[in-house]
């Protein structure tokens, strides 16, 4: 087979030119420093001395002096610990019904000839369109009497359209004779699922799974519209009362003294705060990572 000439190739394969290969270069240097400083920036400051922090007006580069001192101050009030058991549990609990509640909805809409699945499948993607509002969600909480408990914070949002139609996609791409042949062996719709098409499907899973843990991890304001105890508030809900400075006050008066009061940086407490808050949910990434492209891909494009 004759070679192509450099002027038959097709132009995704041309060999990128010099100047076209730095300017890619640049961009990665620049996104990538444009994340990792200003994230370097608040573990520093989290682990500075306050008199650092007050003297650079309110950050740190570099600790003079690495010291735990912001994160005693929100751990010795209590609330800080609570709060992130909180987020561990609704993460953990919303994640795994999200998950049971998409494989199962998104491989009956896969399978053909399923009554009904053209109408649910419809009107799964009508609410992309006209999402639901907050006023109508609040009314249907409160009517079923979710408000003020933890059901609240994810049965409204059990079930993403997005993450079923990435799900949906990668069942439909499963080959048919996989069904038929288990069918003929006597195999249930149950035992097929479990059987064949979860052990098949662990790339989306993992994906659809990263994408509810950091829903249901990052949201606050669900948590601010339905408990009115916040005792009960997740660590992003109590986060957001820190670094508006709500909470700041009862730190400052936990100090007693003048003097306390003076070399007092909130700023330190803050970033302590959004460090505990932010990486949790990173460690999870580097496990997931090698599923993420595969799982994302494949089911967006068959969908």
């Amino acid at each position: 087979m004759t070679a192509l000439t450099r002027s038959e190739r097709p132009a995704w394969k041309e060999k990128p030119k010099l100047p076209t290969q730095a300017a890619k270069g640049l961009a990665l240097i620049v996104t990538v420093v444009a994340v990792v400083v200003p994230f370097w920036v608040v573990i520093a400051t989290s682990f500075a001395p306050d008199q650092q922090v007050i003297e650079n007006g309110g950050y740190a580069v570099w600790p003079k002096e690495w010291t735990f001192t912001a994160y005693e101050r929100i751990f010795d009030q209590g609330q800080v610990t609570d709060s992130l058991m909180v987020s561990i549990g609704i993460t953990l609990a919303g994640t795994l019904f999200s998950l049971a509640s998409t494989v199962m909805l998104a491989y009956a809409l896969a399978r053909p000839g399923v009554v009904g699945g053209r109408p649910v499948m419809v009107m799964i993607l009508f609410t992309f369109l006209f999402p639901a509002g907050m006023i109508p969600s609040f009314l249907v909480v409160n009517s079923l009497g979710l408000r003020n408990t933890y059901w609240a914070l994810f049965l409204p949002v059990l079930v993403n359209a997005f993450n079923l139609v990435v799900m949906r996609g990668f069942f439909q791409g499963i080959p048919g004779e996989l069904f038929e042949s288990a069918k003929l062996d006597g195999a249930g719709e149950l035992r097929i699922l479990w059987t064949i098409v979860l052990p098949l499907s662990k790339a989306v899973i993992a994906v659809v799974g990263l994408f509810y843990a950091v829903g249901y991890w990052n949201d606050f304001f669900r948590a601010l519209l339905y408990l009115d105890d916040s005792s009960k508030w997740p660590l992003q809900t109590l986060m957001r009362t820190y670094v508006t400075g709500l909470n700041n006050n009862k730190l400052i008066d936990v100090q007693g003294a003048a003097a306390e009061q003076v070399h007092y940086a909130p700023q330190t407490v803050n970033m302590a705060v959004v460090v505990l808050a932010t990486v949790p949910i990173l460690l999870v990434y580097p496990f997931i990572q090698r599923y993420f492209t595969k799982g994302v891909l494949t089911g967006a494009i068959k969908s």
